[in-house]
C-alpha cells in the first residue's frame, strides 16, 4: 500500500472487511468506534462496511449456531458452547450484548442490502445495527421485514431493500468485495485498511487501533488555546 500523508484534517477512510456472523468482527467494530471517539476529530473518520462472507457455502434456511460450526469446521456440541461462552465472556467485558442463542445461514442477501445502503452513505450504520440486533438476540436477520425495518431506521428505503432482495441486485460487487480482501491480505476477517494506507488482521484492541489511527491521521489534535 502506498505511504502518502493525507492533509491535515481531511477525511480518513477505514475500510473494515466483516462478515454478520463474526463474533470477533462484532467486538472489533465496537473497539474500533471507540478508539475513534477517544480523539477530538473523530469526525474526521468514515468507516466503511466492505464484504467477506466467511462461510459462502452455508445454507440460505437458517440452522442452529453450533450446527453451523460443526458442518464447518468439525468438533462437538460441547466445544462449540464452551468457545461461545468464552466469547460471550469478552464481549460483554466490552459492555456488549452476546446471546448465545443464536441462527445462522447464508449472509449473501444480507450483503447486497448492505452495498446499496453504502451507496447511499449509511452503510456502515445498517450494518452495526443488524449485527448489534442479531448478536443481542433481538433480530432476526434471515428475514426480509427485519432487514426493512433497520433500513428504515438509518433513513433508507423499505421498498429498495424488497426490491434487492427480491433480485440478484449487488451480487457482482459483493463477490468483488471478498476477492479484492483478500488481495490486499485478507485471510479472514475482521480485516481493517485504514487509508489504504495499513492493514490490520484481526481484532486490535482500542490502543490498538489508536495507533493506527494516529499513524494515518496523525497524533490526536492539542486544544489550541485562544
Amino acid at each position: 500500500m502506498v505511504e502518502v500523508t493525507p492533509p491535515e484534517g481531511s477525511q480518513v477512510v477505514i475500510e473494515m472487511w466483516s462478515d454478520l456472523g463474526c463474533p470477533w468482527c462484532y467486538v472489533a467494530k465496537h473497539r474500533l468506534r471507540a478508539a475513534i471517539a477517544q480523539r477530538p476529530d473523530a469526525d474526521r473518520f468514515k468507516i466503511v462496511i466492505r464484504s467477506f462472507q466467511l462461510d459462502p457455502r452455508a445454507p440460505r434456511k437458517p440452522e442452529k449456531n453450533e450446527q453451523a460450526f460443526i458442518r464447518a469446521h468439525g468438533g462437538t456440541a460441547a466445544q462449540v458452547f464452551q468457545a461461545e461462552r468464552q466469547m460471550q465472556a469478552i464481549a460483554r467485558e466490552e459492555g456488549l450484548e452476546f446471546s448465545l442463542d443464536r441462527l445462522h445461514a447464508n449472509t449473501f442477501d444480507l450483503h447486497r442490502v448492505v452495498r446499496y445502503a453504502n451507496d447511499d452513505g449509511r452503510g456502515f450504520e445498517f450494518f452495526s445495527n443488524v449485527q448489534d440486533g442479531f448478536f443481542a438476540g433481538a433480530l432476526n436477520p434471515y428475514v426480509p421485514d427485519a432487514l426493512e425495518g433497520v433500513a428504515e431506521a438509518v433513513g433508507l428505503s423499505g421498498h429498495r431493500v424488497r426490491e434487492i432482495l427480491a433480485s440478484n441486485e449487488y451480487a457482482d460487487r459483493v463477490r468483488a468485495d471478498r476477492a479484492e480482501g483478500l488481495e490486499l491480505g485478507a485471510t479472514g476477517v475482521p480485516f481493517v485498511v485504514f487509508d489504504r494506507r495499513v492493514a490490520a488482521p484481526g481484532a486490535q484492541k482500542v490502543p490498538g487501533y489508536g495507533r493506527l489511527l494516529e499513524h494515518v491521521a496523525g497524533p490526536v489534535p492539542s486544544e489550541r488555546v485562544s
